[in-house]
């Protein structure tokens, strides 16, 4: 058994024209989008949004709000299996890349690695193996182990000859905040990534992307409503540039307010003390198609997916693997 597993990194382009392949989890929230008769509708109308946001928050040298396009791309990585002998593969995880396009100039400018995320692995902790563990119990109760796998496949990831190849930067991913956490002000602000917000307390979310060597701090960018969950490495304000922020913000915000418009488009912002829910009433619908119940369905199915084609097949090798990466 090598060190590491290796990576194989494919790449398909996420426009009005994109299609979801075979491998892609259907969770996905990208995916959910681009099945069933709005699908074009759905992908223009999103592309249209993150394209809007991004020229409005990067205003400066931009009088009709146009100056730039964000291009995506969907990096799906493939790990390669060597076990007793014969070599398979598994789909590790999808994150999105973005691309900005400077009409002015007429340049191409590296965004953001990260962005979304998606892994079948998370899928079986959260859909499977906790609903496992909390099975019949009365008090809800994590496993003590719970994330590691996931966590050393991730750094293993970043930290691999292939993520280096194609990528220059460290990845930073960018999610919604808990609707079960209160959300306090800093009096911190940044000029694109706005107000500072901190939880009461950590979220099991949080505390699941620690085990993938990831910090977070929650921001709520200029005119939005709510605060975003900003996971990274290192130093999210120093380390990327004006351009590369506010592309995850346009693209991760936008995604938001179509799955979750009763916090990212609420008609109401966050005040100093916040907390959201999903039960708020006092928001307003996007234009494009998303079946939210669907996809918590799906994350069942791929998590027993996983389940049979990844963690009961070559369990005694991911364990020992995960214990030689931990030391």
């Amino acid at each position: 058994m090598t060190n590491d597993f290796v990576f194989a990194i494919n790449s398909i382009a996420f426009d009005e024209n994109y299609r979801p392949s075979d491998n892609t989890r259907a969770t996905t929230n990208f995916a959910n989008l681009a099945r069933g008769e709005s699908r074009q509708q759905n992908l223009r109308n999103t592309l249209t949004m993150i394209n809007n946001r991004f020229n409005a928050l990067a205003h400066w040298d931009n009088p009709k709000g146009d100056r730039y396009t964000v291009e995506l791309e969907i990096i799906s990585v493939d790990m390669k299996i060597d076990h007793q002998g014969t070599e398979s593969s598994f789909p590790a995880i999808e994150v999105l890349k973005t691309t900005i396009v400077d009409h002015q100039t007429n340049k191409r400018i590296d965004g953001m690695i990260g962005n979304n995320f998606s892994s079948y692995v998370r899928d079986y902790d959260f859909s499977v193996l906790l609903r496992e563990h909390n099975q019949g119990k009365t008090e809800f109760s994590i496993p003590a182990d719970f994330g590691e796998l996931h966590g050393n496949i991730f750094k293993s990831f970043v930290n691999s000859e292939t993520y280096q190849e194609h990528f220059t930067k460290l990845p930073v991913t960018c999610l919604s905040v808990s609707d079960n956490k209160v959300y306090h002000r800093t009096g911190n602000e940044h000029p694109i990534l706005g107000l500072e917000y901190e939880p009461n307390e950590p979220s099991l979310t949080e505390q699941y992307f620690k085990k993938m060597g990831l910090h977070v701090r929650y921001f709520m960018p200029p005119n939005s409503v709510a605060p975003l969950a900003f996971y990274f490495f290192g130093d999210l304000l120093n380390d990327y540039s004006n351009l590369e922020l506010i592309s995850t913000i346009s693209t991760m915000e936008s995604f938001q307010r179509i799955y979750r418009p009763e916090i990212y488009n609420a008609n109401a912002a966050a005040g100093h003390c916040y907390q959201p829910s999903l039960s708020n009433q006092d928001h307003s619908l996007t234009q494009i198609v998303y079946d939210r119940e669907e996809r918590n369905a799906l994350a069942l199915e791929q998590g027993k997916f996983t389940q049979e084609h990844f963690i009961k097949p070559y369990q005694a090798l991911l364990e020992q693997w995960s214990a030689k990466y931990a030391a």
